[in-house]
């Protein structure tokens, strides 16, 4: 009951006191804790920002803010019905804040719940052909967003240079001893490090723009209707800026493997074609207009380069002794580390068909 009233006194921050409130859990969000909330006819969802990941949060709320609108207005010019479902609304305080801080803190945001609507964990090739479609969209409509780039919520996310600095910090270190019995594994991702950092020298070279990115395209970031059509992306905390062949490979890594992230049976770890080519043709359906040539023929790298990057990220977790990812038994980011690389196995093997698949498709599109 305490904690009923507390959250009820926090929405009270966004929406005034009202008689009848209801709040309740709601999903199973790894990063931030969510509620929904019931005012009346009304329906909103009140969330408690992880201010350890999310470390500024006024400016991950005006990146929110900033993209929000913009697709907002793209909508409306376009004459879309039903915006409101179309695209996340942030509710502000009465001070016009996007965010409210409580006593012990804790951030705490709020927007309107997107009635009728559902999302999926698991994936076939209709539901990942439509899953590109929405992030091909997002993506397309983004392309000209006005005022500069957007904040870096969390730098270097998908800087894979940086990511083996710190890989390479945890080898060295070696702190709880548990480098011999990965040596072999970590020879092997250092045998690929020069070719995965090809896209920060592209940048360099002025031949990789980077783009306004979404940063967590799984398929459950994406909100569909009773009919399954797309209604909007959502979970935007991680929009920055980026390279497209990021969002296009962190789908693939997460959709299209027909193990589990954490598989221990590697036997059940490889690539579904289908879910690629219906991702792929999806995506280039909206984004092949505004993506270059480069971008176009780096999308399929992109699924190595996520995969080869969350085993850089679970193995460096692992040698460092399990300081970051959440475990449910005492070797669990050893066993999610050997399964993304069997994946990324699987994508090194099957790379030519993933590439003539993307430029197949870029082809019927351009």
């Amino acid at each position: 009951m305490q904690e009923t009233n507390k959250l009820k006194e926090i929405v009270a921050q966004f929406i005034g006191r009202e008689e009848e409130i209801d709040v309740k859990p709601l999903g199973k969000g790894h990063i931030n804790d969510s509620f929904k909330v019931i005012a009346g006819e009304k329906e909103y969802v009140l969330q408690r920002i992880n201010h350890s990941i999310f470390k500024n949060v006024p400016e991950l709320q005006h990146n929110i803010l900033r993209v929000t609108m913009h697709i907002r207005q793209k909508l409306m010019d376009a004459g879309v019905e039903d915006i409101n479902r179309r695209v996340l609304t942030l509710i502000p305080t009465p001070d016009g804040k996007l965010y409210y801080r409580d006593e012990n803190g804790n951030y705490w945001r709020m927007m309107d719940f997107i009635k009728d609507s559902k999302s999926y964990d698991e994936i076939n090739p209709e539901l990942a052909y439509r899953a590109g479609l929405a992030f091909g969209e997002f993506q397309k409509m983004l392309a000209d967003l006005p005022g500069g780039p957007l904040f870096e919520t969390i730098p270097n996310f998908h800087n894979i240079e940086a990511r083996l600095e710190t890989f390479r910090e945890a080898v060295g270190a070696n702190k709880v001893g548990r480098l011999a019995e990965v040596q072999d594994l970590v020879n092997e991702l250092e045998a690929r490090a020069d070719e995965m950092c090809k896209a920060e020298q592209m940048h360099r070279e002025g031949k990789l723009p980077k783009r306004t990115n979404h940063c967590d395209t799984k398929v459950n970031n994406v909100l569909f209707d009773n009919n399954d059509q797309v209604l909007c992306v959502v979970d935007l905390d991680t929009v920055m800026p980026g390279y497209v062949l990021s969002d296009f490979g962190d789908f693939i890594r997460t959709g299209a493997n027909k193990g589990a992230e954490d598989d221990k049976d590697l036997y059940n770890v490889a690539l579904d074609l289908g879910i690629f080519e219906g991702y792929t043709k999806g995506y280039l359906e909206n984004a092949a207009s505004f993506l270059t040539d480069t971008e176009i023929q780096n999308l399929a790298f992109g699924a190595k380069l996520l995969t080869y990057m969350q085993t850089v990220r679970f193995l460096t977790d692992y040698i460092e002794g399990d300081t970051y990812y959440k475990i449910a038994y005492g070797n669990h980011n050893l066993v999610r580390s050997k399964a993304q690389f069997k994946f990324l196995q699987c994508l090194e093997q099957d790379f030519d068909k993933m590439q003539e698949i993307v430029l197949n498709t870029a082809a019927k599109y351009k």
